[in-house]
């Protein structure tokens, strides 16, 4: 017979078992779990067994090649995620936070262009500061679908601060604007500014970043198209940056991509970068944070070091990749 969750009795239950699980959950694998709890993957692989049998539930099962979590186990991750990191921040707030002997996870979330453009500074300061400490980069998808800041799986967010949800807290970073990419022998595409004519008979490559749909930088892109009487003709649509670059290096379509990341499309691949036909104002990322971690000297730490390596003065934009 199954045995209901609602009819477990805390008491009989080793919660150390739950730590395993959220480190599951986090990584989405037991290798990975593995790593983050400094233990074997058969020590993982015990600990989810025993608390299957008390919670009677798979918890979580294999997809592809990682771990997912059943409709049980994904009601119970917000809880567990928030137990773990209250009563990490008890202890943390107990004792003095030393960077240099941390051994903590900490988890950023980003859209691939900050994985090209800001996780090489980020990580460089992060193993300088905590060397000890593992930093893991997830995907906009991985935030939205986990509801990672709220549910603790995901310490730090990268993007605009107009997405941030209730309860999250934001850190104006640094601002970029947008220049459009193009195969260097286009046959339409000249000079070194896009005119509003090619603009509106090219066709263009669309970015939908999180879970396929417009975000909130794309619907203020294509609001500022409209108000300056430019139109797209989309002819593809990607989830990724460097899956736009890598298809307008070898087509006509044309690729709108950060200023910060043109550059080092250009060198990899055979593409140039030309100005949009209008000045582009430049927008504001920012970091996001929820308010359940605002308090956490290790988190705190993190976020100290997230604004040490990104952070620039609001008015000008960062130097492309490989400037």
């Amino acid at each position: 017979m199954m045995v209901r969750i609602t009819d477990v009795n805390l008491s009989a239950v080793d919660l150390n078992l739950f730590l395993v699980l959220h480190a599951v959950l986090r990584s989405g694998s037991a290798t990975g779990a593995a790593k983050e709890l400094h233990v074997t993957q058969s020590a993982v692989s015990n600990a989810l067994a025993r608390l299957r049998d008390v919670l009677g539930d798979p918890l979580v099962v294999r997809s592809g090649r990682g771990l997912v979590p059943t409709p049980r186990c994904e009601a119970l991750r917000p809880f567990i995620a928030t137990a773990v990191g209250q009563l990490q921040a008890a202890l943390d707030g107990s004792q003095a936070f030393d960077p240099e002997t941390c051994t903590r996870a900490f988890t950023v979330a980003g859209a691939d262009h900050h994985g090209l453009a800001d996780v090489p500074a980020l990580m460089a300061l992060f193993a300088r500061r905590m060397p000890g400490a593992f930093l893991r980069v997830v995907s906009i998808d991985y935030l939205v679908e986990r509801d990672g800041l709220a549910s603790g799986e995901v310490d730090v967010a990268l993007g605009p601060a107009q997405a941030a949800g209730p309860g999250c807290l934001t850190e104006p970073l640094y601002t970029d604007d947008s220049v459009l990419l193009v195969r260097r022998d286009h046959p339409r595409v000249r000079g070194k500014t896009m005119t509003k004519a090619a603009y509106n008979t090219a066709k263009h490559i669309d970015l939908l970043l999180a879970e396929g749909r417009p975000g909130i930088g794309h619907q203020q892109h294509a609001r500022l198209l409209r108000d300056h009487g430019l139109t797209r003709d989309v002819g593809l649509a990607v989830p990724h940056f460097f899956a736009a670059a890598m298809a307008a290096a070898r087509t006509d379509l044309v690729a709108g991509v950060p200023r910060r990341v043109a550059r080092g499309f250009c060198e990899m691949l055979h593409l140039r970068s030309v100005e949009m036909p209008f000045a582009f104002p430049p927008m504001v990322t920012a970091m996001v944070w929820h308010t359940r971690t605002n308090a956490d000297p290790g988190a705190r730490y993190f976020r100290s070091l997230v604004t040490e390596a990104l952070r620039e003065p609001l008015g000008r934009a960062r130097k492309p990749l490989r400037e």
